[in-house]
């Protein structure tokens, strides 16, 4: 039996409302946490085989591409902590319906923004 049912393969005009977008970049962002944890374990383990490695790691975390990672991290990290304690909040019944939900996502969203602008402007 074939259904006929409308499909939509362009992308670009799906709009999502905050509390899917919120959703998407937590999950986003979990796993951006992974892809930082295996470069933090690499520039652990260089660190400590030698004197050499260790100036290795630390100039690379000094330079550009060292602070591009910290801040990556750090905002990472940043929203997905904020997302969960949102998500802890709705488990508690809190913000469930759909009007207070989208209004703390927009919250999350833009705290998340504004906390990656400040570490930005700490470690440059």
């Amino acid at each position: 039996m074939k259904k006929q049912r409308p499909v939509n393969l362009d992308l670009s005009t799906i709009k999502l409302p905050p509390a899917g977008r919120a959703s998407i970049l937590h999950r986003i962002t979990g796993v951006a946490m992974f892809f930082a944890l295996l470069f933090v374990i690499w520039a652990w383990a260089t660190s400590i085989a030698s004197p050499e490695g260790f100036a290795l790691v630390s100039d690379l975390m000094n330079g550009f591409v060292g602070k591009f990672i910290a801040i990556g991290t750090l905002s990472a990290f940043t929203f997905h902590f904020i997302g969960g304690i949102r998500h802890l909040v709705m488990d508690m019944g809190y913000w469930e319906e759909l009007e207070s939900g989208n209004t703390s996502a927009n919250i999350a969203i833009g705290l998340w923004i504004v906390i990656t602008i400040v570490i930005a402007g700490v470690l440059i």
